[in-house]
């Protein structure tokens, strides 16, 4: 006797394709084909939708333990629902940061109550993310939360004998060190990207060799210790060249760029508006049409969010005294079918592939960024692409507001999310 639930999509456009119908039973997809059988089933209407694989992000930063103020689990998670995401990868630089076993077991089983999306947790590199000494990789590894991807992100593990010993020590299990790439000697005092409009405005430069330095060393190393690196929100030209590089050579290199390293420039902070002050920083539109190019040729293997929410005190002051970051769970799909997809740069096969095939495989995250078939997950995601709206952050599911979107329109609506067969997003709002 099964009481498995139903849900039948009819008509949707699997990865932008043809119409079809996509059966739901239980935890997986049943099948998918042209008049399909509903009996017993909840029908959705998916007409003209567009059907993704579950996104999944590969850098969230969710703030719990530590800075409950700004996002939870909870809220973190609900947000990525109503992204599309039905997966997020919850960055290491908590209070207590999650240099432990016991950290990332605790941030992993709030993930699991939150039931919004999976939380997989990053382990940091070294302890308290000082540089100093290694974190105990081996242990978060063998722990509940199975943790692969270890990262100091919002530091850069600039020791390279430190970063050769973490290279050296995750081969044993097939993990990845994401470098956050900043040479912090060169950007000391930094508060936009070095350039014609820094030098206007009179504020510290983060020259772009400060990354592609990083970069260039790193995937050196990786090189020599036949390990595996990923650069966190690659942001400049140059540093798509060095990687393209290191791919060319057969390098286990992997790299991802932020929705807002797509789109928006460094003439933004001309405004002033502590909102557009961001690690790495917004760059030139040189920078920002060469991301596009690497991320549509491959170069680039993934979109994540950096997703960083900060309370409005640490946001609605001076430029100097602002926290770095932007929240973008809720807009990321958004900004790339703008600057990917309407412009002809990738498909929506191209998009499954960057926001939820290549960031589960760099995890290792089983079960997501599947092909949408019969007998596999049903983490999925249906978009009104033909929508159009204005970002209006009161209606954020995060506890930040700190979008760099406001008042600006960017097109399609995430209208269900379903995470093992559940909906957790229905005609836009929370389940």
């Amino acid at each position: 006797m099964s009481d498995t639930h139903k849900t039948l999509l009819r008509g949707a456009k699997v990865l932008g394709g043809r119409p079809r119908d996509v059966l739901i039973e239980g935890e997986r997809i049943a099948a998918v084909g042209t008049g399909l059988d509903a009996e017993g089933a909840t029908v959705i209407d998916a007409t003209g939708q567009i059907l993704l694989p579950g996104l999944v992000d590969l850098h969230t930063h969710l703030r719990e333990p530590g800075r409950e103020d700004s996002e939870t689990v909870l809220t973190g998670t609900r947000a990525a629902a109503i992204g599309g995401f039905t997966a997020v990868h919850a960055m290491a630089n908590t209070f207590p940061v999650a240099d432990t076993a016991g950290v990332v077991e605790q941030v992993w089983r709030l993930g699991k109550e939150s039931g919004y999306c999976d939380v997989q947790p990053i382990g940091a590199v070294t302890v308290g993310l000082e540089g100093k000494k290694l974190a105990e990789l081996g242990a978060m590894h063998d722990s509940a939360a199975g943790v692969r991807v270890f990262s100091d992100d919002g530091k850069c593990v600039d020791d390279a004998v430190i970063m050769r010993r973490a290279l050296e020590y995750v081969k044993a299990f097939d993990g990845v060190i994401a470098q956050h790439a900043q040479e912090p000697r060169l950007t000391e005092g930094a508060q936009m990207n070095e350039g014609v409009v820094s030098a206007e405005l009179g504020l510290g430069g983060w020259p772009a060799v400060a990354e592609e330095s990083i970069i260039a060393r790193d995937v050196l190393l990786a090189a020599h210790v036949g390990s595996r690196v990923h650069i966190c929100h690659l942001s400049t030209a140059g540093s798509v060249e060095i990687v393209r590089w290191a791919k060319s050579k057969g390098w286990n290199v992997t790299a991802e760029v932020t929705p807002h390293h797509l789109l928006l420039t460094d003439e933004l902070v001309r405004s002033y508006d502590p909102v557009y002050k961001v690690n790495p920083p917004l760059r030139t539109e040189a920078d920002v049409m060469a991301l596009r190019e690497a991320l549509a040729d491959g170069t680039i293997d993934c979109v994540a969010t950096d997703h960083a929410p900060h309370p409005h005190e640490d946001k609605d002051c001076e430029w100097g005294a602002a926290a770095m970051g932007m929240v973008g769970l809720e807009t990321a799909l958004s900004v790339v079918q703008h600057t990917m997809v309407d412009t002809g740069l990738l498909d929506w096969t191209g998009v499954a592939d960057r926001m939820s095939a290549r960031p589960s495989a760099i995890g290792r995250l089983t079960g997501h960024g599947r092909p949408i078939a019969a007998g596999e997950p049903a983490n999925l995601t249906l978009l009104d692409s033909a929508y159009r709206g204005v970002v209006n952050p009161a209606g954020f599911a995060s506890r930040s507001r700190n979008t760099p979107y406001e008042g600006r329109e960017l097109p399609g609506r995430v209208t269900y999310t379903f995470l093992r067969g559940r909906a957790t997003v229905v005609d836009g709002k929370l389940a």
